[in-house]
């Protein structure tokens, strides 16, 4: 679970099924890369997930810059290769 938390995810269900444990949550897909191996060596390889798309939500203020940010500075590196 805090491997999600730490994704900026939100937990919104958790349950047992027999011997497996069963947690379902919304993260951002941008926030999911690395998370196979991540849970695979949490769980000894047995732990595995599976993604759906489920919505748009507005980016955090913060990332917004970030992303605005490398979007400029991969412009001007465009632009200055001409």
């Amino acid at each position: 679970m805090a491997g999600i938390s730490r994704r900026r995810g939100l937990i919104t269900k958790t349950e047992t099924k027999g011997e497996l444990f069963v947690l379902t949550a919304t993260v951002p897909l941008s926030q999911m890369f690395g998370y196979a191996a991540e849970i695979r060596g949490m769980t000894s390889g047995q732990g595995e997930f599976t993604m759906e798309y489920s919505g748009h939500d507005p980016v955090p203020p913060n990332e917004a810059e970030i992303i605005a940010e490398r979007y400029k500075k991969k412009m001007r590196d465009r632009h200055n290769e001409k």
